[in-house]
């Protein structure tokens, strides 16, 4: 009932977005929309790793006064029908009525237990990104966040990977009702495989994956070489590090590519997946980033000037994925941030000690060479560049 009155306390704030009055948001030369669902916070909670973080997530940037700076927009459910736009009839039934027999065949049981009415479950986290999307597709923002979604390792007929949608494929499919060219960036530090396999063979889409790439490490693709077939050759670009990456490391591996991507491919449209888990501190990561360097990516996409749907991802540091996410979030409306984390907040206590919207820089030894992060550069500027032949 507690986090039940915190999402009630957020949802009530979009009464102050009354048409007429002047919104800061304004600053990035369009309107800023934000998904906020309590129904999908309530969903995402079972997942034991996920837990209290929507709660968390929503109420900070509630604290810190950013609920009013964007247009709230109700989640609204996905249908069977839209789920069947990606995942395989199979599947689709197999979420209807799942059965303990066929778990194992539709990637259900260890990282993605089955649990009550999981149909439903679905429907709302696909709505939320769906919802995101639509928006956009209908010209009522410029950029729209949903921090309930980026669940990038479900495939068309399994879920893997604590996504038993992808809601991402989803919503791109949906954005191409509108924009020809869609651009899809995964900072999650997880490869982002059930969208690039998704879009792998089309030069209609474009996916950017920067993660970690190690034997053993979850999900195993997004190697240098792993560049897209077919028609989507030179289209999926992939920089697999390995443990310790910096932020200095990370902004130059996005800012030496992220511009010739732009200009190589000329999207209409980017999704930007934002998964806080590339942070110091969290238990499936292993990078040293702090949520100064996302955000400085997300600065870049922004200036790109074209509609960006932004979606959250894995983060399992609860507090430090509420700070990157809350910080992401005012970067998008404009808005500076006292560096102390807000007392009102009711997760206040979850922050300490030292209660600082700031993370300390991790101290994971750093595995990549300067010489190896180069060459990777390089074999990566060699596929954007031949992009170019494929844009009209």
């Amino acid at each position: 009932h507690f986090y039940k009155r915190i999402l009630q306390r957020i949802l009530m704030m979009d009464k102050e977005n009354r048409p007429g009055v002047a919104n800061r948001a304004a600053s990035r030369e369009g309107r800023c929309a934000m998904v906020v669902s309590k129904d999908l916070a309530n969903k995402l909670s079972l997942l034991d790793k996920v837990g209290k973080r929507q709660y968390m997530v929503q109420s900070l940037i509630n604290s810190y006064g950013l609920t009013k700076m964007v247009k709230v927009i109700p989640l609204v459910p996905a249908t069977v029908e839209d789920l069947k736009m990606f995942h395989s009839s199979d599947y689709v039934q197999f979420l209807t009525d799942p059965n303990d027999d066929d778990e194992e065949q539709y990637g259900l049981g260890y990282d993605c237990p089955t649990h009550p009415d999981l149909l439903s479950w679905v429907l709302t986290v696909a709505g939320g990104s769906l919802t995101g999307a639509t928006c956009l597709v209908e010209g009522k923002a410029r950029v729209v966040m949903n921090w309930g979604g980026g669940w990038h390792h479900a495939h068309r007929g399994a879920a893997a990977g604590f996504c038993y949608v992808n809601d991402i494929v989803l919503a791109i499919h949906k954005l191409q009702e509108r924009f020809r060219r869609i651009l899809y960036i995964d900072l999650d530090v997880h490869h982002g495989d059930g969208v690039e396999d998704a879009f792998s063979a089309t030069d209609k889409v474009a996916t950017f994956s920067i993660h970690k790439y190690e034997p053993g490490y979850f999900p195993g693709t997004g190697a240098v070489t792993d560049i897209g077939t077919g028609r989507g050759r030179h289209h999926s670009i992939n920089i697999p590090l390995q443990e310790g990456v910096t932020d200095q490391m990370y902004r130059h591996v996005f800012c030496s590519l992220f511009p010739s991507i732009i200009s190589s491919f000329m999207p209409d449209c980017i999704v930007l997946q934002c998964g806080a888990d590339c942070l110091t501190g969290d238990s499936m990561g292993g990078f040293n980033l702090t949520p100064e360097s996302i955000t400085a990516c997300v600065d870049d996409v922004l200036a790109a000037d074209v509609p960006v749907l932004v979606l959250g991802g894995g983060g399992y540091n609860l507090p430090n994925t509420s700070r990157c996410w809350t910080s992401i979030t005012a970067r998008v409306v404009g808005m500076e941030l006292d560096t102390d984390i807000p007392d009102c907040d009711p997760f206040f206590l979850d922050y300490g000690p030292d209660f600082q919207l700031g993370v300390s820089k991790g101290c994971v030894r750093n595995s990549n060479t300067e010489e190896e992060v180069e060459r990777l550069i390089r074999v990566a500027r060699g596929n954007i560049e031949k992009m170019k032949s494929t844009v009209l």
